[in-house]
């Protein structure tokens, strides 16, 4: 009689058990016959074979990174799956780095168009003036002003030159011929000129003009120089930390939290964003530790872009080249008497140059053009079809969002709402086991705080090698990059001493800019005195004669009637030419 009492409540009690189950604890009978219609279909729209995947729910025994509880997914999707997330999380990290990738790579280019270009005008603007002012004279000797702007270029593309040494040897070089042309009664050795160009600084016979174009033109192209290869770091560094492949843990953390939902055939159960945060800092635990020097990077950048906007301004560092040259060329001129004086009583007396008849008008410059000076609009202002002030501006306004890039980036894709559900909908999504809220706390960001991490096992005493190597190239280019900003090179910290590396509480800038007012060069008034005063050591000399004859085919000694092809007539209208030098700008 109890036996018939109690057996019709069987069927009832294991109907109330099997409707009163969550989710999670579904009786083997109810779960192993539920359908996998909606996982199969999200599968096969991935563009995987649904061959393999259960018709129904089966045992998860199987399953390696999913809760072993009923499944739809076989051994070959969860292993499909896992791959697929690690292929999600990659693009979904690409995808929102592009920001900094496209700024560094555009901007980079821009700017790199820019700065040649100017230094093509910059060397246009000279050899137009210098032809108009000398015609055949200067282009039968452009290889000197030619050298200078080949090494300038050098210099800028990364090459290891001294901008200090290039400017001192230009001078040297054009003092030899300057020196040759206001004295053309006598002819000059290579000895002596070298003898008169060891001793230029003492002499200073262009007076002030080579400190002030040193000065300008060293700051400026450092500048230019550091901008140029930190945005091209940037790019390189973004590449990298963005195609980091991610560890096996991590593909563990990423399946459990975007696929596992669809083995258990609810594919449209999004992860809870505290759980997505975790698996994010776990696998990005190493981006996360270039924060700072990331910051330090950005803020560097910044600070060498608004030098170029200001005081190192490389427009106009690159315009005044030519005619500062133009001053110096002058002074020297219109000191010669003095200057010639000294290098004789130093060097010894040079011999006469043999009688030589008349230069013929044209071999004077006697039918040369009128010098004119340029309009508004031949006179560029700009390069690339841009100027500088447009392109700084520019590059800070996408500089200010890119700090704190790094330990944002988690929280930048777990917003997505196609990668996690909304901070407001934490009790309707996936808490890695099954529909509810997800309870651990969110850990913080780099390597060392994953030590609690729930979601992802990471190794803290093991640093990545490739993040201390992304450190590294960040500490040396913001390095270089602050020393940019005093007018220091980190490469030529000895020769380019004194260049600027006082910054603004140094040198003054109204006086850098063609034209900007006179100046009053100090001038030696003691004699020369090889024997106690110290010599620059002699350059080097090439082995078929000196540099300055190789394209004229000139022999040992020169005559600055027959062999120097400057002559004075035409020097005689760079007072005009200086005078109406702020009317190009």
């Amino acid at each position: 009689m109890d036996t018939q009492l109690s057996f019709p409540r069987y069927p009832l009690l294991v109907l109330l058990c099997t409707v009163c189950a969550p989710l999670g604890t579904r009786s083997p009978v109810a779960a192993a016959g539920r359908s996998c219609a909606d996982t199969r279909q999200v599968y096969s729209e991935k563009g995987y074979s649904t061959g393999t995947a259960p018709l129904t729910q089966i045992s998860g025994e199987h399953l390696r990174l999913c809760p072993q509880d009923y499944t739809c997914c076989s051994s070959q999707m969860e292993e499909t799956l896992a791959l697929q997330s690690e292929r999600d999380f990659l693009k979904a990290v690409e995808e929102n780095s592009e920001f900094l990738l496209t700024t560094f790579t555009q901007t980079h280019r821009r700017f790199d168009e820019f700065f040649r270009e100017l230094i093509d005008l910059s060397e246009k603007s000279m050899n137009q003036m210098f032809t108009k002012t000398y015609g055949r004279l200067f282009t039968q000797n452009a290889h000197v002003f030619q050298e200078l702007f080949v090494e300038l270029r050098r210099y800028y593309s990364g090459g290891s030159v001294s901008l200090s040494e290039v400017l001192s040897d230009f001078w040297c070089r054009l003092v030899e011929r300057v020196f040759s042309l206001v004295n053309p009664q006598y002819e000059f050795s290579e000895d002596y000129l070298e003898c008169v160009s060891k001793h230029a600084e003492q002499l200073q016979p262009f007076g002030d003009v080579p400190r002030k174009l040193r000065v300008q033109v060293s700051r400026a192209f450092i500048a230019a120089r550091a901008l140029s290869q930190g945005l091209a770091t940037g790019r390189d560094i973004v590449n990298k930390a963005t195609k980091s492949p991610a560890e096996s843990e991590c593909v563990r953390g990423l399946m459990r939290q975007w696929y596992c939902p669809l083995c258990r055939g609810v594919p449209s159960l999004r992860p809870c964003h505290s759980l997505c945060l975790n698996v994010m800092k776990g696998c990005l635990a190493n981006q996360a530790d270039l924060d700072t020097e990331w910051n330090n990077f950005i803020d560097a950048l910044y600070q060498v872009s608004e030098k170029l906007e200001g005081p190192f301004n490389m427009e106009l560092a690159a315009d005044s080249i030519s005619v500062k040259v133009s001053e110096a060329i002058m002074h020297m001129q219109e000191n010669s008497v003095s200057i010639s004086t000294k290098v004789f009583q130093g060097c010894g007396n040079p011999r006469p140059a043999p009688a030589r008849s008349k230069r013929s008008p044209k071999e004077s410059g006697g039918n040369r053009r009128p010098f004119r000076t340029y309009t508004p609009e031949e006179k560029p202002t700009t390069a690339a079809g841009t100027n500088l002030d447009r392109l700084v501006t520019e590059l800070k306004e996408r500089l200010r969002p890119m700090r704190g890039f790094w330990v944002s980036l988690p929280h930048t894709i777990c917003n997505d709402e196609k990668m996690a559900a909304d901070v407001t909908n934490e009790g309707r999504c996936w808490n890695g086991q099954t529909r509810g809220r997800y309870l651990p706390d969110v850990t913080g960001d780099g390597l060392v705080s994953q030590i609690n991490n729930p979601e992802v096992e990471v190794d803290i005493a093991k640093p990545d090698v490739r993040t201390r190597q992304l450190i590294m190239e960040l500490r040396v280019v913001t390095n270089k990059l602050r020393h940019a900003q005093s007018g220091q090179d980190m490469d030529f910290m000895d020769s380019e001493e004194g260049s600027g590396s006082g910054g603004e509480d140094g040198e003054r800038y109204n006086d850098d800019g063609p034209g900007y007012g006179p100046y009053s060069p100090p001038y030696s008034k003691a004699p020369l005195n090889p024997a106690s005063n110290p010599a620059k050591p002699p350059r080097v000399r090439e082995r078929n004669g000196s540099k300055w004859n190789r394209n004229n085919g000139q022999g040992r000694v020169r005559s600055a009637n027959s062999q120097l092809t400057f002559s004075l007539v035409p020097l005689l209208s760079l007072p005009f030419m200086v005078t109406v030098a702020p009317m190009w700008r």
